[in-house]
């Protein structure tokens, strides 16, 4: 998977991928090298993760004292 096709999974499929991966290293038939290529993914994936949470935040909007809708700022 690119890179754009990572930026246009949804967090939901990025959080089964990361499932997935996780029931991959618990197999008892995965050998030492699959299971270190299986963290390094399960790593960017955790990465992607949080970038998608936090873009998400910053997206949030809150209400100001008239009621009207904003954006949020840090």
């Amino acid at each position: 998977m690119d890179k754009n096709e990572n930026q246009k999974a949804s967090l939901e499929e990025t959080f089964q991928e990361l499932s997935m991966i996780i029931e991959k290293m618990q197999e008892r038939e995965v050998t030492l090298e699959e299971s270190f290529s299986l963290y390094e993914q399960g790593i960017r994936k955790l990465k992607l993760c949080n970038e998608k949470i936090d873009s998400v935040e910053k997206k949030m909007l809150l209400l100001n004292q008239q009621g009207e809708l904003e954006a949020f700022d840090e």
